[in-house]
């Protein structure tokens, strides 16, 4: 097929996420009819889609892990399980109407601009297209990284991936092994525990684990979430407020107010109670600041260590035979399925997007960033990419709510496409100018970042890229909401 015969869109998002749904609805609520999204799973939801490992569930409150225009009064519990998660994805797509807009199994490959006709060629496994303007719509928790350790292609047994669960792998009775200590783990280990024969859990970097209030949320406060006035909004700003101070005042401002020597000790003390072999606790215990890497919240991840048929290693790991993984000391320990929680592709060169996006002058943005370092306007946009955006950009995220970040991203898309479309111009690009004005300006604020402490060179964080760089938006909530919404329309160059 020529050019002229494609398929052809006004906009193409990539992924069908809630990234890539609250921008679909963002766009849909402003008048862009002509929006497809495009996802190689074979249902809504992202993240909530592919993860359904025992145990799997919210981080953060149900009440902020929601669209403040879509709020749900009826969640089971204040931290949601996975599969209500997937459900609220569902829900989504059938409230704001938009199966039709949405083709799955379909993974994109590339994406090259044509300057000639202001236009991306959209290469995909079930066929190419064109769009006016894509956007990349995939999170950071999509594409699973696997790790490189000698051997593990000989492994006899059964091997996933915890974000590629095997419900048909029965654990029941077996020694199993899982490396990695990281959030999802810290979900499945005690969720597993008690089947197994045997439990070995591999750590690496111990994690920050604090209690969750996480409880039923009974019929009666349902039914007065849903009816009582404003209830639902109290709900989901005490909730965002909570967020807030856990992660991000904790992380852009935690290091001038040398947080950690106050909440550092009241987690030690709650891994204290949790554990009772000193050994098993001092081996769980940080050698990092609270806050280098995301806490995680658990009621019974540590107390799973006091279980007869639960071992920690933490040796490190020589090779993987057929029958085991041999750790540095020479032992072989015996595994029959093997677990590898080792977490997603974060800002690695192939991570963000999963494919090339080529811009003007066939500059490849995956090149660009190794080069030059992550970098973009408001984690959305960025020169020589024209008509592309990002929901999860470099220096966009603060570490709220995805919802947050999804609904500030948004906004950021729609007030630059609809004053395109005012202008008539079928080309906007930020301007050089604006995105280095709005880079010098996260530079500035690294200051009182926990990240910068000497507590946080033990951490072994993805945050950090292979450059020493957080790309973390250095900015509360409220913040990043208001700039997003109102940042000068002349940042951008339209044609």
């Amino acid at each position: 097929m020529t050019r002229s015969t494609l398929e052809h869109h006004d906009v193409v998002i990539v992924g069908a996420g809630f990234s890539g749904l609250g921008v679909a609805i963002a766009l849909k609520r402003a008048g862009f009819d002509d929006v497809l999204l495009v996802d190689d799973a074979d249902g809504a939801g992202g993240v909530w889609h592919w993860n359904t490992y025992p145990g799997v569930a919210v981080d953060i409150p149900s009440f902020s892990y929601q669209f403040s225009y879509a709020q749900r009064a009826d969640w089971s519990r204040s931290y949601a399980k996975g599969a209500e998660l997937k459900q609220y994805a569902e829900h989504l797509v059938d409230r704001f109407d938009l199966a039709k807009q949405i083709r799955f199994e379909t993974r994109v490959t590339s994406a090259t601009y044509d300057e000639d006709t202001c236009a991306w060629e959209v290469a995909t496994s079930t066929g190419d297209l064109t769009a006016t303007h894509v956007v990349h719509a995939g999170g950071p928790l999509s594409q699973p990284k696997y790790p490189d350790i000698e051997g593990l292609d000989t492994f006899a047994g059964q091997v996933m991936h915890t974000a590629r669960w095997d419900h048909d792998v029965q654990l029941a009775g077996r020694r199993v092994a899982i490396i990695g200590t990281g959030a999802s783990a810290v979900q499945i280990i005690p969720s597993i525990a008690p089947d197994v024969e045997h439990l070995t859990v591999f750590q690496r970097t111990p994690i920050w684990c604090l209690p969750k209030a996480d409880f039923p949320l009974v019929a009666p406060l349902r039914a007065g979430l849903g009816l009582l006035p404003g209830a639902k909004r109290v709900a989901r700003l005490t909730s965002d407020l909570y967020v807030e101070a856990t992660f991000p005042f904790l992380a852009h401002y935690g290091g001038a107010l040398q947080a950690g020597k106050v909440l550092e000790p009241l987690a030690l003390s709650y891994l204290k109670t949790q554990v009772d072999d000193p050994e098993t606790r001092d081996k769980l215990t940080p050698r990092y600041g609270l806050g280098c890497k995301r806490p995680s919240f658990h009621n019974s991840y540590l107390s799973t260590f006091n279980r007869a048929n639960v071992a920690l290693e933490t040796g490190g790991i020589a090779r993987i035979t057929p029958t085991g993984v041999v750790t540095t000391d020479g032992v072989e320990h015996p595994v029959d399925v093997l677990l590898l929680a080792t977490g997603f592709k974060v800002t690695e060169k192939d991570a963000l997007p999963g494919y090339d996006v080529a811009g003007r002058n066939g500059l490849v943005i995956a090149d660009w960033w190794e080069t030059d370092r992550l970098q973009a306007y408001q984690g959305v946009s960025a020169p020589g990419f024209p008509n592309f955006f990002t929901t999860f950009g470099p220096y966009g995220y603060n570490g709220s709510s995805y919802f947050q970040l999804v609904e500030a991203t948004a906004s950021h898309i729609v007030r630059v496409l609809t004053e395109a479309r005012r202008r008539g111009a079928a080309e906007v690009e930020v301007t050089p100018r604006a995105h280095e004005r709005y880079m010098d300006s996260v530079r500035r604020r690294r200051g009182p970042q926990v990240f910068w402490q000497p507590s946080c060179a033990q951490a072994n964080s993805y945050y950090f890229t292979k450059d020493g760089d957080v790309p973390l938006r250095p900015a509360l909530t409220p913040e990043v909401r208001w700039r997003n919404a109102h940042f000068p329309l002349d940042d951008y160059a339209y044609a």
